[in-house]
């Protein structure tokens, strides 16, 4: 009799290796191989603007390896290791005390002793930090007490955006630590605003009252630099190769930021006219980014820059796409509801909105839409793995838009139901792993 557990198991053993045969493969069509779990440089593939082909095989590899270990070690072992993980502690303080940076200008590796006196930390703990991160390929001990940096450990010089990124979020353990608090909590329990978020609850147990968006202006800087960096993290420029932009003519970045993603458009894209539109501050510094990144859009005359608080007021009138990144997330469905109205206001008759965002999947999926119903390059999970791919990260950063602005990532069907609250339908999705690109119209009566 055949047993099914282990017909699972070796489904996933296949999934592992053909998706790891898939990944090889995309690193090799670059000439330039697989990368070393050691290498001292970063790979093309890395910061490449496409990768969607090798995301969607780490997906499938992520996903079926963490399975594998969930059937096979014990459940004790496994729950443990839920919560027994400290790298991002780890993390913290190689961020905090730039040792990336100073190991970048010793590329053959630096002792410890030289490293604690560069950086004004005890050597003997700055060698148990490394050791934890070396474990996992970031940094590299070359020889005893001498350390260098990997491929891993490059991005988190205080050049990358990413490593700004990791920076932002040194207070998140902190809002996690009272997670549970703030769901017993008489006041904080039952609320969904953004003033009602478990950072909020930690902060005013600190005795501050910081708001969210309350930020001077290094704080603005360090915020705009860190969404850079998580759009690399999601590899956000996948939309930039496989939406038809050659067949848009205008572009409203509503919520903005500095230009994370309409400066690669407008590079990409030349005769796309585009209009940023973010708050008046965040502006300024929008402005000043595409002077220092793209002086030649500027010159063209096809990007201009428009103040909007997208709670009160609407975007400029009649543009063939109004484009929002990481916005709808952080907001709850009234509020989501009040933005998508005010662009649904303007919106021309062949307008589309394109909502880029995490997309959940659950068990139980509501039955009213299906994503291949409008998909155009969605992969179906084997059924061999766990939901989502046996991934987590969609449901992790979910995590983070509850504990620092009573935030939620959504559903497809929860998507296509706040757009059809405001007159929008649901017409096409593509899935970037991680994040999908939704395109609403207008609804027809």
């Amino acid at each position: 009799m055949t047993d099914q557990n282990e017909v699972k198991v070796e489904a996933l053993l296949s999934i592992i290796n053909s998706s790891a045969h898939e990944a090889i493969a995309e690193y090799k069509n670059t000439g330039h191989g697989v990368p070393g779990v050691d290498a001292s440089t970063l790979h093309p593939l890395d910061f490449a603007t496409d990768t969607l082909a090798l995301r969607k095989a780490i997906r499938l590899l992520e996903g079926a390896c963490e399975q594998l270990n969930t059937i096979l070690a014990p459940p004790q072992h496994t729950t443990y290791n839920f919560i027994n993980n400290y790298n991002w502690a780890c993390i913290d303080v190689a961020v905090q005390s730039r040792i990336a940076d100073v190991l970048d200008k010793h590329p053959e590796g630096l002792s410890v002793d030289a490293l604690a006196d560069a950086v004004n930390l005890d050597k003997t703990k700055i060698a148990r930090v490394l050791r934890v991160l070396a474990l996992r390929g970031c940094f590299k001990e070359v020889k005893r007490d001498v350390f260098a940096n990997t491929r891993l450990s490059l991005v988190l010089r205080s050049t990358s955006n990413v490593g700004s990124c990791i920076r932002t979020q040194r207070d998140f353990p902190k809002y996690a630590a009272v997670l549970y608090e703030t769901m017993v909590d008489q006041e904080f329990a039952r609320s969904h605003e953004v003033e009602k978020a478990p950072r909020a609850f930690a902060l005013k147990k600190e005795g501050k009252n910081n708001g969210y968006w309350e930020m001077n202006d290094e704080e603005h800087d360090i915020f705009h630099k860190s969404m850079m960096g998580y759009s690399e993290v999601q590899n956000s420029s996948a939309v930039l190769h496989h939406y038809p932009w050659d067949n848009v003519s205008s572009v409203v970045d509503v919520g903005s930021g500095i230009g994370a993603m309409s400066i690669p458009l407008a590079k990409m894209f030349p005769h796309l006219r585009i209009t940023d539109q973010d708050l008046p501050e965040t502006m300024k510094l929008s402005r000043s980014t595409w002077e220092k990144n793209a002086p030649e859009a500027l010159l063209s005359g096809h990007v201009e820059f428009v103040p909007l608080n997208f709670l009160e007021e609407s975007p400029v009138a009649g543009k063939d796409v109004y484009y929002l990144r990481n916005v709808i997330h952080g907001w709850s469905d009234d509020e989501s509801r009040v933005i998508l109205t005010n662009i649904r206001k303007v919106m021309g008759p062949n307008s589309r909105v394109l909502i880029h965002d995490c997309v959940l999947s659950r068990q139980f999926q509501e039955p009213v839409v299906e994503t291949n119903e409008f998909s155009k390059n969605h992969t179906k999970a084997p059924e061999s793995t766990l939901l989502n791919f046996g991934s987590h990260t969609s449901h992790q950063l979910d995590m983070v838009m509850w504990l620092i602005a009573n935030g939620k990532e959504r559903t497809l069907n929860e998507f296509k139901n706040i757009g059809a609250g405001v007159g929008l339908v649901l017409t096409q999705t593509y899935d970037f792993v991680g994040m999908m690109l939704l395109e609403f119209k207008i609804a027809q009566d």
